[in-house]
C-alpha cells in the first residue's frame, strides 16, 4: 500500500513537508499548486514552491516530491509540465479539485469538472510533453455542483494517458463537509485499469483501513488528517502509536524554530494558529492551549506559551513514579 500526502494550499509548504516526512514513511508528497495562466513560468517559481527540486526532488528524509500544476490552457500546462520534470519533479500532477472561488472564476481547479473534454485535452497535452517514464497524474473531486459527471471525468483522465488518478470523494459544493462518498471511488476503481488513489475523511489508521476496504484501493491520500495527527502515515503504514500531546508540542517547538529562521518568518503567528485549528480535532489539550495563545500577535509571545506548556508537561512526567 501507499500513503501520499495531499497538496494543501497555504498549509503544506516545503517546511511542513520536511517536518512530516521526517516522522512518517510517506511514499510521495504533492506540492501546493503552481498557477499556470499564459506563459512558461521561470525556474524561480518552481524553486520557491518546491525547493526540494534543488536536492534531487526529494525531502531531506528522501521522500519524493511531485509538483502540481493548476491551469486551463493545455499548451501552457504541457510546457510547464515539461519544465517541472526537467527541474527534477518526480512526475507532474494536474489540479482539477481546488474549490477556491478565485481559482474557479478564472476557469481553473474544480470548475473544469464541468468540462470533461477540456480535462482530457489538458492531461493529454501534459502526457505528450513528458517522457513516458515520468508519471503524469491528476487529482479531482467527484464534480462541481453535483456528481453526475464523476465517471466521465475519470475516464477522460485515463483515456488522455494519465498514469494514475487521485479522487477526493466530494464535489466542489460539498466542500470539506463529511461524509466522503467513498463508494464513488469504488466505482471508478472498478472501471479504470490505472491506479486509483482514495482521498477524503481519513483521520486515523482505522479510517484508512475502512477506506481501503470500501474502495478496494491500495493507495490513499491524506490531507487535513496529516496535520491533525502529525504521524498519521506512520500509524497507517507501520502501526506506530499516535503521537501524544507532549510529542506534538515538541514537534511544534522544532517547527517554530525552523519557521522563524526561514523566509516566511513573518507569517509564523498565523501559521502556528492555523496548525492549532487542525490539532483541535485530535487533541483536547490543543484547544485549551490555543485559548491562551490566540490573543498574542508576536512570535516571541507565542513561543513563550509553547515552551511553558512543554516545560509543565516535562515536570509532570518527572513527578510520575
Amino acid at each position: 500500500m501507499r500513503v501520499i500526502l495531499a497538496p494543501m494550499e497555504g498549509v503544506v509548504d516545503d517546511l511542513m513537508r520536511e517536518m512530516l516526512s521526517a516522522i512518517n514513511p510517506y511514499d510521495l508528497m504533492v506540492t501546493e499548486f503552481i498557477r499556470v495562466v499564459d506563459q512558461l513560468l521561470p525556474e524561480k517559481v518552481y524553486y520557491r514552491l518546491c525547493p526540494e527540486l534543488l536536492h534531487g526532488g526529494t525531502t531531506a528524509s528522501g521522500t519524493p516530491v511531485r509538483v502540481q500544476l493548476l491551469g486551463q490552457d493545455p499548451n501552457w500546462m504541457a510546457e510547464n509540465a515539461l519544465r517541472a520534470i526537467e527541474l527534477g519533479s518526480k512526475g507532474v500532477d494536474a489540479n482539477f479539485g481546488c474549490p477556491a472561488k478565485m481559482v474557479n472564476r478564472s476557469h481553473g481547479g474544480a470548475v473544469l469538472l464541468k468540462n470533461p473534454e477540456k480535462i482530457h485535452e489538458i492531461v493529454k497535452a501534459m502526457r505528450n510533453a513528458v517522457d513516458q517514464s515520468q508519471p503524469v497524474t491528476a487529482k479531482i473531486r467527484l464534480g462541481f455542483e453535483d456528481k453526475s459527471l464523476f465517471m466521465e471525468n475519470a475516464l477522460a483522465i485515463y483515456e488522455a494517458g494519465a498514469s494514475e488518478i487521485a479522487i477526493h470523494a466530494r464535489s466542489k459544493v460539498d466542500g470539506y463537509k463529511p461524509p466522503a462518498y467513498w463508494e464513488y471511488i469504488t466505482a471508478i476503481r472498478k472501471k479504470l485499469p490505472i491506479p486509483v488513489i482514495a482521498n477524503g475523511e481519513i483521520w486515523s489508521a482505522e479510517d484508512a483501513s475502512r477506506c481501503m476496504e470500501v474502495t478496494g484501493c491500495d493507495s490513499i491520500m491524506v490531507g487535513r488528517g496529516a496535520i491533525s495527527l502529525p504521524n498519521l502515515a506512520a500509524t497507517i503504514k507501520i502501526s506506530a502509536p499516535a503521537y501524544d500531546w507532549q510529542q506534538v508540542l515538541k514537534l511544534m517547538l522544532i517547527y517554530s524554530e525552523k519557521e522563524l529562521s526561514g523566509r516566511k518568518s513573518s507569517y509564523y503567528p498565523s501559521r502556528i494558529k492555523q496548525w492549532f485549528g487542525y490539532l483541535n480535532r485530535q487533541y483536547p489539550e490543543a484547544e485549551q492551549l490555543f485559548r491562551q495563545l490566540r490573543i498574542y500577535k508576536t512570535a516571541d509571545e507565542i513561543i513563550r506559551q509553547l515552551e511553558q506548556a512543554y516545560a509543565e508537561l516535562m515536570e509532570i512526567e518527572k513527578q510520575q513514579p
